[in-house]
């Protein structure tokens, strides 16, 4: 009984950490009013982005991957389960996206997923960024460079190997991160959407 209640406070710890909303405060603190009200009315660092300030988009970046690493990487030295690191990391995604605070709607995730994997394994938000960035650098649209990152990230433990110190085993780290990955895909459907019509808007465009 202790055992699933530890870990509901894990999944409790990780929902409130990722549910933090840094773009809505930092813009407000910036006196940029609702940052919701602006472009695609989210509230992560692509559409902060959009206000024309680079410095609170980059400090929105680094504070929504700092939001998913965070608990992931504490609940890991707590040796609780092999499984509580990953709990932590579902309920910091889940957080983002769906914060209690702004009535369950959040942000994608793709900042806060590469803090996930940042906690489980710094190789594997090694990877999803060089992936990221590959993709960006050839297509110059940020949504499909997120897709096609969450896609490959789950073969990483495949192809990394004995670089990955995960607490989980191989096969269950590949269906977390799968899990993870169908969560981005999830927030990304207009984008996909967007993306098949050929009318998905490019970086700098």
């Amino acid at each position: 009984m202790i055992y699933f209640v530890l870990l509901g406070c894990v999944f409790l710890g990780g929902y409130f950490s990722g549910s933090i909303p840094f773009g809505l405060l930092l813009t407000k603190m910036a006196g940029l009013g609702d940052i919701r009200n602006t472009g695609s009315g989210n509230i992560g660092a692509t559409n902060v982005l959009r206000s024309g300030k680079k410095s609170l988009a980059a400090a929105t970046l680094l504070l929504d991957m700092f939001k998913g690493f965070l608990p992931v990487l504490v609940v890991s030295q707590l040796d609780i389960s092999p499984f509580a690191p990953a709990l932590a990391g579902i309920g910091a995604l889940l957080g983002h996206i769906y914060p209690v605070w702004l009535k369950f709607k959040g942000g994608k995730g793709v900042a806060t997923y590469i803090g996930v994997l940042a906690g489980l394994a710094w190789p594997l938000a090694l990877a999803f960024c060089a992936i990221w960035l590959a993709t960006a650098f050839l297509s110059r649209i940020s949504s499909l460079s997120a897709l096609v990152a969450s896609a490959l990230v789950v073969l990483a433990p495949l192809l990394l190997g004995n670089f990955i110190a995960a607490p989980l085993p191989q096969h269950y780290l590949m269906g977390f991160l799968a899990c993870l990955s169908l969560l981005i895909f999830f927030t990304h459907r207009e984008n996909i959407g967007r993306l098949m019509r050929g009318e998905e808007s490019r970086i700098g465009g």
